[in-house]
């Protein structure tokens, strides 16, 4: 419970929320997330050459590249995307995405069993 004349924030700046690791079990991705009850956004780094092997997961993604390139396979499918350019992962479907250059993308997922980007440690 928050105290008294505590208020409840309805307002981020990405640019000064703290970066992290956001799945580093299968991913490079850097940068702040903003979590609500429902779903998870945040705006993620890779250097080229990084990105997130192969893996699949209960949240449905969507990933919107803001500036750089990124190769990325869902299922049987690639492609790759540049600014204002999206993939949609399904729940539990294969992908991956590789950095071609610096990219800075904004990625959500729906938070499913109390999670979203970050995952269990099990």
């Amino acid at each position: 419970m928050k105290p008294e004349g505590e208020r409840l924030s309805y307002f981020y700046d990405f640019n000064a929320m703290p970066g992290e690791l956001v799945t580093p079990k299968y991913s490079t991705a850097f940068g702040p997330l903003l979590t609500g009850q429902h779903i998870e956004v945040g705006m993620l780094r890779y250097r080229k050459g990084e990105g997130a092997v192969p893996h699949a997961h209960p949240s449905e993604q969507i990933m919107v590249v803001i500036r750089g390139r990124l190769w990325v396979r869902i299922a049987n499918q690639s492609a790759e995307l540049g600014p204002g350019q999206a993939f949609l992962a399904p729940p539990n479907v294969e992908h991956e995405v590789r950095a071609l250059e610096d990219t800075e993308v904004l990625s959500c997922k729906n938070v499913v069993g109390g999670y979203g980007h970050r995952l269990p440690s099990t």
